[in-house]
């Protein structure tokens, strides 16, 4: 197994970051298929969500996040009667994306919120490395 470099506070707020990254994707994606559609209720769309797993590294004794997984939300369509529109099924159905509008935008907020927080801590680090720098 080849020998892994200490996490550093760089490099554990750019996994940080990446994990906001998907968070914030994986909302958009779902807000970008709300009101879609289906003739089946297997066919239709359901939510994704990043689930988030903690890596702690033996030699900083720092613990960083990384994405664990994407998992589908199993959470059922909702059945709407309209035998006019085109995917309708012999009963007349079709099958809503189960996707609460407000709930991904406050997502999308919450992994922008967090993803600026990652950036102003690199930032702070970055200017106490270059006051450090200019005091010897």
């Amino acid at each position: 197994m080849p020998e892994r470099t200490p996490m550093t506070l760089f490099s554990m707020t750019t996994r940080a970051m990446s994990a906001q990254m998907v968070r914030m994707n994986t909302a958009t994606s779902n807000l970008a298929n709300a009101g879609s559609v289906s003739s089946t209720e297997d066919g239709a769309y359901r939510p994704i969500r990043a689930v988030f797993s903690v890596e702690l590294d033996r030699a900083s004794g720092l613990a960083g996040v990384t994405v664990g997984s994407l998992v589908r939300a199993d959470t059922a369509p909702t059945k709407r009667y309209d035998p006019s529109h085109p995917l309708a099924d012999k009963d007349g159905n079709v099958f809503e994306a189960p996707v609460d509008e407000t709930a991904e935008m406050v997502e999308i907020m919450e992994s922008a919120r967090q993803y600026q927080n990652m950036v102003q801590a690199l930032q702070t680090a970055k200017q106490l490395m270059l006051e450090t720098l200019r005091s010897q």
